[in-house]
């Protein structure tokens, strides 16, 4: 027993010490940091600004690779059963990790809690009620009693069937009691040019790809999502204070990497995201369309999917949302 002892120690102190020889040397090599969705949008800017602060700051290239498809299942799928040593990273999303567990259900290719290592939440997008300024409607008293008098002619668009904001507003329907059609795009983009030429009516969407759209007059915001005004939208009242008092709904991201990635490799990389997040390029360019930066350790990030997985389970169930 003692000699089976001594090996199991040995073998332990060996791996311990094979982690931390890889953290001093990580990264040897570019990284590959991948988005599950198609540029452009929140995403893309706070990947891209963090992946530029680890390039200079590490002294080895993070390349951002976008690789859409399946509500974000192929590029997650692919992260699983890369090698954990911390060369393949994602930028997990509310989506990936807290909606498409109950969407998806058993068809799901990963484990959210499971097949994938935390390393730190990266950001809060909060989301606003947006509409096209033709809709006769400056209030979300008014939006929901424009609903009620005109039952299914109102319709929003979001970046696509399970989106953040698909199910953002499904959230406020089941709360208000509303009947507006959504209408599914494959991403923003396509979603805030019909948006904007009046084939939809509104929206519920992140700030950062409609902000200068609303400043410039095209888009009309209603209310926020998050549990406080905002500062790129001071003027523009919470759901929460315009009758639905508690409703909270705010896109987040993270960085994630592969189940079993040494724990040294996280701490570094955490660590860095915190210094980023703090100050310097990487705050100015995610904050100064309306993100939040909201750096934390792997285990608060990890409790946030559990948390968020339960909620928006429960939004999906509600709410019949089926894959496409």
């Amino acid at each position: 027993m003692k000699m089976l002892a001594a090996i199991i120690g040995a073998a332990a102190a060996f791996c311990l010490s094979l982690g931390h020889a890889q953290a001093q040397s990580y990264p040897a090599k570019p990284v590959r940091f991948l988005v599950p969705f198609a540029s452009g949008g929140s995403s893309d800017i706070i990947a891209r600004s963090l992946a530029n602060h680890y390039s200079s700051a590490l002294g080895q290239q993070f390349v951002v690779e976008n690789k859409a498809g399946g509500a974000g299942n192929i590029a997650m799928e692919e992260t699983k059963r890369a090698a954990p040593d911390g060369y393949t990273l994602i930028l997990g999303h509310v989506g990936t990790l807290a909606v498409n567990p109950a969407m998806f259900g058993a068809k799901l290719p990963y484990d959210a809690e499971k097949d994938f290592a935390p390393i730190t939440l990266l950001a809060l997008v909060p989301n606003v009620i947006a509409v096209h300024p033709d809709l006769p409607v400056k209030t979300l008293a008014e939006l929901v009693a424009y609903a009620k008098a005109n039952p299914g002619k109102l319709n929003y668009g979001t970046a696509g069937n399970g989106s953040a904001g698909h199910l953002a507003m499904e959230y406020f329907k089941l709360q208000s009691k509303v009947d507006i059609a959504h209408i599914p795009y494959r991403g923003t983009g396509p979603m805030l040019t019909d948006l904007l030429g009046g084939q939809v009516q509104l929206t519920f969407n992140g700030i950062p790809p409609i902000l200068g759209h609303i400043k410039a007059g095209k888009l009309r915001p209603i209310a926020v999502g998050s549990a406080k005004r905002v500062s790129s939208l001071p003027d523009v009242p919470t759901i929460a204070e315009s009758g639905f008092p508690g409703f909270e709904t705010s896109q987040w991201y993270g960085l994630m990497a592969p189940a079993g990635v040494p724990k040294a490799v996280v701490d570094l990389l955490q660590a860095e995201a915190a210094k980023a997040l703090s100050s310097g390029d990487a705050h100015r360019r995610i904050t100064e369309d309306g993100a939040l930066t909201a750096a934390g350790t792997p285990e608060a990030f990890a409790q946030l999917i559990a948390r968020e997985k339960q909620r928006w389970g429960e939004v999906v169930r509600a709410a019949k949302i089926q894959p496409d």
